[in-house]
């Protein structure tokens, strides 16, 4: 069967895309789980330890708390409250802390620090999958035990208002709630105004155990202006006074009830510098956890400094509070300071019914549990604990007494540590079969890529692929007969559940069939190539062919790229790469521009890799001279150098041109820092975005705007030019709007406004551009005479997304859309053309500038780093579809305007019938190298200690990048395909 490169490069990509994701889901483990589901209902709590006497406690305790009301203040950073900003803004909480009746520690929470899984961590003290970042904007019904599960179970009545992630993960639980979107970043009023109106109603009624309230507003003002808002504070006041409120109100009723009550003020994760989440920064990791009770008497003088827990260890502490049992999947502590005030025998029996839970969750996930320093002292601690029992039933007060108590104590607080730890870290039970199907299916296609470079880079872009030869039937059903084999016996003796093994057979035998059928067409090509060997012989490589600098750098480039992968460090500061090899191949284009120019060197400009087919097989060779152009527009071989087209000013600006690049890529590394390390370092961006700049974000947004509208407009058609100039005006308008800028008029924020119809009436225009782009393509394929309909339809194409782009940016980044059009503009006037380098260049120079475009954002391979708020501009309410389409351009906006550029350039740069489909193959190789490379280096490193806050994170950004890569390839393929209507 006969394909065209790219047709077959796109075809590649979707199949890899399928290989990843069968990887990507065995590679999220599922964490420890108790084989006791909560379908069996609860068992009995273990009895009081005895050494010979008989005791009678052998049902649970009785709760400590009448009521429990649990205030989590979504994104509450720990400096927020016990720094100086506490003082400064929350006055009343900052006197509990220091002076009342509480307890005060800082949570750590896991990575990744986004609200379903930390509200999972809260609420069942496990520690949840990676994965889990996946189903936040979608939170599926929580199964696994819960302090809310056990609380329904025991009667208690819960009411629940803010973030409806609860309602989705708790459903039928809750006697009263009214659930607010948590993605709606852009309202941060509202959202907790609706929280907060039903306060004084619920606070005076009693028909209620747990009252639990999710604030959002602190974590939506994160998002659109950072921690250094001035609306922070004005958020902490407020939340302050709700507060002050719940507590007044809970102590005006303790007089009328038997026992005390239980305000739990907490945040699910932090804020980073920038306002976002997701990573583990200290800042995200760090959350403020106050327990406030009247039972937790303080002496005069008495100071508690906030001490160091784990998020986990809320659930347990929740369970001893209420007299539930401790959820089943917990790996948290009891905080002890919470039991401490009670008798002796109290403290004993709580410590020992959260170590024997741990104990059995030790059993059940770790084979050697006999051997863990943990189950081991939990035992020793048991043995001393029934002694203890035995002595206190036979005499009721001694020193010995006291003393014993005392050691049991201390040495139960440290069996609960060690099997804590322990089981924190067992959370990966890989999926290894998944891992390894995907696995295989990925380095198939990158190994049927490689060898298809002859074929594909040929000038008539069209590989042969074998799939109807006898020999490829026989391999084929032998290959489907042993996976089959394989399946069977992988399946039945597998000890733990599997993805793989439980799809259906008919979605398994098809996966076996394309992973047989790549391994047949592997064979096939590989079998061609060695054959077509040597008639090779008779056609040498062409005396003056030799390896450019430039062909060097990329091939070089590559490989480095693909081997600082498997250093967590270089993953983290991955930026630093990028930015280095876009400075050295400026290096190289001017290093080449100076001898074509200024050394009048009149001979044609190097070709990268060309491929010629011949009658006995294929012959590939790296050549020089105008027979191996790509990009050649109709010319002929006779074409004059480069020398002799380009004269004065002209040629001087093909000799700056490398170094303006190379002043604009330093200009826009200062803008905003990213990575790990230096991230933390004051930037142009931070500058820019406090509140004492204003005026000069907005003169630097207005002249961006204006850059970009030059930029764009010389290749639009009249009608699409107004529509950019408007689409321009609404985004500033919009920006002013939200209170981002300011018109010179504008005095004050008073008139701020969410924006939607300044955004909608951008989003009119991005969507004229568009549609008037789409129809050029169209009309070119009815007049396919008229080559300049096409281009001007792709130039609108693109001019439409640009927009959009503009729209979706912050205003500091502004600057980051201008430079990158301009850089385009010069590296198409100035060095692209006048140099003629061939398809796979131009390609592979437009991708590495889309990644370091990627991160001249700001964004980085941190979760943090992804701004959501892009996801709601125009938006009055949540609708997932169009929030995740646009969070996932404005991420990836670099990389997508630049592909889009490529599109464009190679068709109206050339009329080449192959330049498309070379370029959609080159993206594709690119693409899927480092891709391929990159998950066989996650599944040795799977046990690494970063690898779920260094490697996992950037395990999704490379699935969303080949996602991304294969609407790319398909968009190369539908114009491609518009070239052969033509033609």
């Amino acid at each position: 069967m006969r394909l065209g490169a790219g047709t077959f490069a796109a075809c590649c990509v979707a199949i890899e895309v399928l290989g990843i994701a069968v990887f990507l889901r065995g590679f999220f483990p599922a964490p420890v789980r108790s084989s006791a589901g909560t379908e069996h209902g609860a068992e009995p709590p273990a009895p009081e330890p005895s050494a010979g006497a008989s005791s009678n406690w052998t049902t649970l305790p009785p709760p400590l708390f009448g009521k429990v009301v649990i205030v989590l203040i979504d994104a509450l950073r720990d400096d927020f409250v016990f720094g100086s900003k506490g003082v400064k803004f929350m006055p009343y909480t900052t006197y509990l802390v220091e002076k009342g009746a509480s307890h005060s520690f800082v949570a750590e929470a896991k990575p990744p620090t986004v609200t379903m899984p930390r509200i999972k961590a809260l609420m069942t003290g496990s520690l949840p999958g990676f994965v889990d970042v996946l189903r936040n904007l979608n939170s599926p019904a929580l199964l696994e035990d819960s302090v809310i599960r056990q609380a329904k179970a025991a009667g208690k009545r819960i009411i629940f208002y803010g973030d409806e992630t609860w309602v989705k993960l708790f459903p039928k639980h809750f006697v009263e709630y009214d659930g607010t979107t948590s993605f709606f970043v852009s309202d941060y009023t509202e959202v907790d105004n609706n929280v907060t109106r039903h306060l004084d109603k619920v606070l005076k009624r009693g028909d209620w155990d747990m009252l639990i309230l999710h604030y959002l507003g602190l974590d939506h003002i994160g998002h659109i202006s950072g921690p250094s808002s001035p609306l922070i504070g004005r958020k902490l006041s407020e939340m302050d006074s709700v507060l002050m409120k719940i507590h007044t109100s809970l102590l005006s009723k303790e007089r009328e009830v038997a026992l005390p009550s239980l305000l739990v003020l907490c945040g699910d994760h932090g804020m980073s510098e920038t306002g976002s989440h997701g990573a583990s920064s200290m800042e995200e990791v760090n959350t403020p956890l106050i327990l406030i009770s009247s039972a937790f008497e303080r002496k005069p003088g008495d100071v508690r400094h906030p001490t160091r827990v784990q998020q986990t260890d809320v659930a347990a502490t929740l369970a001893i509070a209420l007299g539930l049992p401790i959820p089943k999947d917990s790996v948290g502590s009891l905080l002890f300071p919470v039991v401490e005030g009670k008798p002796m025998r109290e403290q004993l029996r709580f410590l020992h019914l959260n170590t024997v839970q741990l104990s059995k969750l030790l059993q059940e996930n770790v084979p050697s549990y006999e051997k863990d320093p943990g189950f081991e002292q939990f035992k020793m601690s048991e043995r001393l604990h029934g002694n203890w029992i035995r002595l206190y039933l036979e005499e009721k007060q001694s020193e010995v007494l006291l003393n014993l108590g005392s050691k049991v104590l201390r040495q139960y607080l440290d069996a609960l540590k060690t099997l804590s730890l322990s089981l924190s870290t067992q959370v990966a039970q890989y999926d290894m079969y998944s891992m390894m199907v995907g696995t295989v299916v990925v380095l198939e296609v990158l190994t049927l890529l490689l060898l298809s470079v002859p074929q594909a880079l040929h000038r008539k872009a069209e590989l042969e692929v074998p799939l109807s030869s006898p020999g490829f039937s026989l391999l084929f059903y032998l290959v489907i007969l042993v996976l089959s084999a394989i399946h069977v016996i992988v399946c039945t003796s597998a000890e733990s559940s599997c993805y793989f093994c439980g799809l259906s057979w008919l979605a398994a035998g098809g996966v076996m069939v394309l992973a047989s059928a790549l391994l047949c067409v592997i064979v096939s090509v590989l079998t061609n190539v060695l054959v077509g060997g040597k008639p090779r012989r008779k056609n040498p490589v062409h005396p003056s062919s030799r390896w450019s600098e430039l062909d060097l750098l990329i091939l070089l480039g590559t490989v480095g790229h693909v081997l600082s992968l498997g250093a967590s460090s270089f993953v983290e500061e991955e930026h630093q790469t990028w930015y280095f090899l876009v400075n050295t191949l400026c290096l190289a284009l001017s290093q080449e521009t100076y001898r074509n120019y200024f050394l009048g060197d009149d001979s044609e400009p190097q070709c990268g890799l060309h491929v010629e087919q011949g009658l006995d097989g294929v012959a590939t060779a790296w050549q020089g001279g105008p027979g191996c152009d790509v990009l050649e527009r109709g010319k002929g071989h006779g074409s004059p150098p480069p020398s002799e087209v380009l004269h004065g000013s002209e040629k001087w600006m093909v000799l700056a041109s490398p170094w303006l690049i190379l002043a604009c890529c330093r200009l826009l590394r200062s803008l905003n820092q990213t990575g790990v390390q230096w991230a933390h370092r004051p930037d142009l961006g931070h500058w820019l975005t406090s509140s004492d700049h204003k005026a000069e974000l907005s003169v630097l947004a207005a002249v961006s705007l204006l850059v970009v509208f030059v930029l764009v407009q010389r290749g639009c058609s009249p009608v699409s030019k107004a529509a950019l100039a408007l689409g321009l005006l609404g985004v500033y308008c919009y920006r002013a709007a939200i209170g981002s800028v300011r018109f010179p008029w504008q005095q004050d924020s008073k008139d701020i406004s969410k924006g939607i119809t300044e955004a909608r009436f951008v989003y009119v225009f991005v969507l004229g551009i568009l549609f008037t782009g789409t129809k050029d393509l169209l009309k070119a394929q009815v007049v396919p005479a008229d080559f300049r309909i096409k281009t001007v339809g792709l130039w609108e194409i693109h001019s439409g997304l640009v927009l959009l782009a503009a729209l979706l940016f912050r205003p500091h980044n502004l600057p980051v859309l201008a430079f990158s059009l301009l850089i385009q503009t010069l590296m198409t006037k100035f060095i692209w053309r006048p140099l003629r380098h061939d398809a796979a260049e131009v390609t592979v120079m437009h991708y590495w500038f889309g990644q370091a475009f990627f991160y001249f954002q700001g964004n980085s391979n941190n979760i943090a780093t992804v701004d959501i708020s892009a996801g709601f501009v125009g938006l009055d309410t949540y609708v997932e579809i169009p929030a995740v389409f646009l969070t996932a351009f404005g991420t990836y906006a670099g990389p997508l305007l630049w592909a889009s550029h490529l599109v464009h350039f190679l068709s109206s740069e050339t009329h080449s019938s192959s330049a498309l489909s070379h370029a959609c193959f080159c993206y594709a190789m690119i693409c899927s190298i480092p891709v391929s490379t990159y998950i066989v280096l996650v599944t040795s490193l799977r046990y690494h200690l970063f690898i779920w806050s260094v490697f996992s994170p950037k395990l999704l950004y490379e699935g969303m990048h080949l996602l991304i890569t294969a609407a790319v390839c398909v968009f190369f393929t539908a114009m491609d395909q518009t070239r052969l209507t033509q033609s």
